[in-house]
């Protein structure tokens, strides 16, 4: 499956043939999608659907075959480092943070590569703005903050890298019903802030009802693709994912 607007200069992210490989078992066969800037877009399926592969070889964790675009750029070869450095802040599945650190040092980890020191001072107050209990929680280790606080302070460290393109990898694992809630509304805000979502979500409702559009993954495969409503209302989607 492929989306004809190649060469759009809307276009962020480019995914074309994408293959991954673990011990030689395929968990991705040829997927491809597009992101364009200022989308939301989700990618849904079961567990072991190839959804988390797509987001590691994006971010630079998985080596792939295929093609991965980013603004114009090629991924390839390109070292998880300087992926970072490109614009794209991954939130890992199971948050991913130092829970020896302070929550202002797992912050300030996210800034190491970024020149302009200046606006760094900016972000740690947009990012407070976002989350205050992060604020009231500023000097407490990672490891002791419950998990919707850590769910908040891995978000906020990949606000602190300045990304252009967020990956979000099952940000409401664990969460409960209400905090679940309160996090789609800060995605949508992160979102209209100018910052493009690529969002990987077990929460099929939340994750379509706020997408501009959905790709639905089947064992490594692309099998439907289409607007955030269109998936929501298909049946077929209905009856595997949203338990109606």
């Amino acid at each position: 499956m492929n989306d004809s607007t190649n060469h759009n200069t809307n276009l962020q992210l480019e995914v074309h043939d994408l293959e991954v490989r673990y011990d030689g078992i395929k968990a991705l066969h040829g997927v491809s999608f597009t992101v364009k800037k200022g989308e939301i877009v989700t990618l849904i399926g079961a567990n072991g659907a190839g959804k988390s592969s797509i987001l590691r070889a994006i971010s630079g964790l998985t080596p792939f075959t295929g093609s991965i675009v980013f603004n114009g750029q090629k991924l390839q070869q390109v070292p998880a480092h300087l992926i970072v450095g490109m614009g794209i802040a991954h939130v890992p599945e199971g948050r991913g943070i130092f829970g020896n650190l302070t929550v202002q040092e797992n912050l300030r980890l996210a800034t190491w590569q970024r020149k302009d020191k200046g606006e760094i001072d900016a972000d740690y107050d947009r990012v407070f703005t976002i989350f205050p209990r992060l604020k009231e929680r500023r000097q407490q280790h990672g490891g002791t903050l419950s998990g919707g606080e850590q769910q908040m302070l891995a978000v906020g460290r990949a606000l602190m890298s300045r990304g252009r393109l967020l990956l979000l990898d099952e940000p409401s694992m664990g969460l409960a019903p209400r905090l679940v809630h309160e996090l789609f509304r800060i995605i949508q805000d992160i979102n209209r802030s100018g910052v493009t979502i690529l969002l990987v979500e077990q929460n099929a409702n939340m994750a379509l009802s706020i997408a501009s559009r959905a790709y639905v993954l089947e064992t490594g495969s692309v099998v439907l693709a289409g607007t955030g409503q269109d998936i929501l209302t298909n049946p077929r989607v209905s009856k595997a994912y949203l338990g109606t």
